[in-house]
């Protein structure tokens, strides 16, 4: 009975150690074959996308002559939004075959208005660089996936020779890959199949590791590159989001204009009325209405200032240029005005610069004791200098609270940059620098 159960005891230890070689040896033979049929199912389906990159490329060949066409140019940000789109697919599948995450780049603005900005997206680094991937990725990597995807249905096509040669025609033999005709040929078929599964064996892993390199090394963005792409989208965005801003600001300002400031006007008038009827009446009440007119109006008067603070009536009218020459006419101090051609910025930027200028000028007028003053505005790039100039004092200081300050402040929400020197005895210079954001 020991001995029996000494047996099973025997028996129990040898199963596990069994079963768990046995799971060993399952593990060493299904893993090279897992990886190979991965391999494989990568390069499939890098042949069948490299089909899709074909007719993507052959689309963007014929998109280009119609760039000519003055519209377009319109159709470019939709055309690299789909290039973009069909890149992060591949740098998706890539990035999972290779176990890493590729870096791609920042999407496509959606408000894009001018056409500079529209060429300008269409020859960035992440377009151009996903366009190269895509002329890769429609011919040579299609070829090299085609070939490698036929060798494994080689190796199937020579299994079934044997079964279907000799219903060929006798002047037509079977060519797999040297003419069959005759039984000791077709069965050195499975032969040949053996070869073409070696070959695939080796060659479809080495194939799919190519691929996938390739496409990571053309799809990946540098990360110089990704930020420089970043910092481009954000200007954009910027751009954009000042515009919209500059919208709202136009829209509150008709508003008030058009609604509640004629109301108001409506009430001083209809309040003039009602006291010139009650003339002769009860004296209470006709300084009840004198009052009640005289709130209507410092109302109006208050809503007006508060109306040309939302956003200047005369940049609409005038444009920049005009509206810092109306501000350099009516300084109380003796103002010359240089713009250089500034054009056009956005609305957001005109309006901050307008507001920048009336200060400067104001704390001209009330401190600095200049006898003359001068206002420089240009645009370098995508910025918008300003300069303001004068022969006062000087000993001007940026102080809490102080208009100095509230430039500053004014010129944090663009990401602007201000310096002011002013040395005792003079000059005070005043310069700042606003993005444009476009």
């Amino acid at each position: 009975m020991p001995i029996l159960l000494g047996t099973a005891r025997m028996v129990q230890l040898a199963v596990p150690c069994g079963a768990s070689g046995s799971g060993r040896l399952v593990g060493m033979t299904q893993g090279p074959v897992r990886r190979w049929l991965r391999d494989w199912r990568f390069v499939a389906v890098e042949a069948v996308t490299s089909a899709v990159s074909i007719l993507f490329f052959c689309a963007g060949l014929v998109l280009i002559p119609l760039m000519i066409i003055p519209g377009g140019v319109l159709l470019l940000p939709g055309a690299v939004r789909i290039l973009h789109g069909w890149s992060d697919r591949a740098r998706r599948r890539v990035g999972s075959y290779r176990h890493e995450s590729i870096r791609g780049h920042a999407p496509v603005p959606r408000d894009l208005r001018s056409i500079d900005e529209r060429i300008q997206l269409a020859f960035s680094p992440a377009t151009v660089r996903d366009a190269l991937w895509l002329a890769v990725d429609a011919v040579p990597l299609f070829s090299v996936a085609i070939v490698t995807i036929v060798i494994p249905l080689g190796a199937v096509n020579s299994l079934a020779v044997p079964f279907y040669w000799q219903f060929a025609p006798v002047d037509e033999p079977v060519t797999a890959p040297y003419p069959v005709t005759s039984w000791p040929l077709a069965a050195t078929m499975p032969l040949m199949a053996l070869v073409y599964v070696l070959i695939s064996w080796a060659l479809i892993p080495a194939v799919a590791r190519l691929l996938a390199l390739i496409s990571s090394r053309l799809l990946a963005a540098p990360a110089r590159s990704s930020l420089a792409e970043r910092v481009d989208a954000l200007t954009l965005s910027r751009a954009a989001a000042l515009d919209a801003h500059a919208a709202e600001l136009r829209r509150i300002e008709r508003d008030l204009h058009d609604g509640a400031q004629n109301r108001l006007v409506s009430v001083v008038m209809m309040l003039g009325i009602a006291e010139r009827s009650m003339q002769g009446e009860d004296a209470q009440t006709v300084e009840q209405l004198r009052r009640a007119q005289d709130a209507a109006t410092e109302a109006l008067s208050a809503l007006r200032r508060t109306v040309h603070d939302i956003y200047p009536p005369i940049l609409d009218e005038l444009g920049l240029e005009g509206a810092l020459a109306s501000l350099a006419g009516r300084s109380a101090v003796p103002c010359t005005l240089e713009t250089g051609g500034v054009g056009r910025v956005p609305a957001a930027v005109e309006s901050a610069t307008y507001f920048i200028v009336a200060e400067a000028l104001s704390n001209v007028s009330k401190h600095s004791a200049a006898a003359r003053a001068a206002v420089r505005v240009r645009r370098r790039d995508d910025v918008l200098e300003v300069a303001v100039e004068d022969d006062g004092i000087g000993g001007a200081v940026e102080r809490p609270g102080g208009g100095y300050a509230g430039i500053r402040k004014r010129l944090e929400a663009f990401e602007g940059a201000m310096t002011l020197t002013s040395p005792p005895g003079g000059p005070t210079v005043l310069r700042t620098e606003l993005p444009c954001g476009s």
